[in-house]
């Protein structure tokens, strides 16, 4: 079973379904439209740790991956523990964190509350590219003007006293993010480091327009085996540990 999510999820999906492996795929249901897979589809939470072990069992899954995004820190947690507790092999798809070169006008923080405070002092034009579940923090800071960009419109208002909600799917590319930001006056991009290729189109936008950045450093990963390409799982998946008693 893969937890999945995110676009590595999706391109380990393809690759799974292509070899014919009995295999699901799982969403957390944040995603109101989740797009197309190959493979069986599952979506909802498990009820805690407990509960996906138990489903581990039940559905005699033989190797989880967890290609969850890298700040989905219980979720990874949860899959350590509930492994461990059904027995059953796992390895999570990670990508790489990204790292400043020369140009970036980057300040990496610790978690949302230190971004929040990062924004303190006057009003500015700043771009939101965290998603929909962190948005209240920020009217801690309400003299800015935000710019939301959202996978799905909100159902509610959102809780900042000005800002402006595009609705867009990624990838995104440089061109378009560097439009973005020039269209909207952004003067500073909050973001999480994600890693990956799908979301780095608005760093390089920063970049070359010369924008500050505020950078949100990832939570701290459980222990565990982890791989940094679809391939890389493949072969795990081959050559790697076979469930408890097996």
């Amino acid at each position: 079973m893969i937890l999945g999510g995110t676009s590595e999820a999706s391109a380990l999906a393809k690759i799974v379904a292509a070899k014919g492996l009995a295999a699901t795929l799982s969403y957390a249901g944040r995603t109101a439209s989740p797009k197309a897979q190959p493979l069986a589809v599952r979506i909802g939470g498990f009820g805690g740790v407990a509960g996906l072990a138990r489903y581990l069992s039940e559905q005699r899954i033989s190797h989880l991956i967890d290609a969850t995004h890298p700040f989905a820190a219980q979720i990874s947690a949860n899959a350590v523990a509930a492994a461990k507790a059904a027995g059953v092999p796992l390895a999570a798809l990670v990508r790489p964190p990204w790292s400043p070169v020369a140009g970036d006008r980057w300040q990496c923080v610790e978690d949302i509350p230190t971004a929040v405070a990062a924004l303190s002092g006057p009003s500015r034009r700043v771009m939101l590219a965290l998603g929909r579940l962190h948005l209240a923090a920020f009217a801690a800071e309400p003299q800015h003007h935000y710019l939301l960009r959202l996978v799905d419109p909100p159902t509610v208002a959102p809780p900042l006293p000005k800002h402006t909600v595009i609705v867009a799917r990624g990838p995104f590319d440089v061109v378009g993010d560097t439009r973005l930001l020039q269209t909207h006056e952004i003067e500073t991009v909050v973001a999480k480091n994600a890693g990956g290729t799908g979301a780095a189109a608005k760093l390089a936008a920063a970049r070359a327009l010369q924008r500050d950045v505020v950078l949100i450093d990832r939570p701290p990963a459980p222990q565990r085996t982890e791989l940094t390409s679809p391939e890389a799982v493949l072969d795990w998946l081959a050559h790697g540990p076979t469930p408890l008693g097996v």
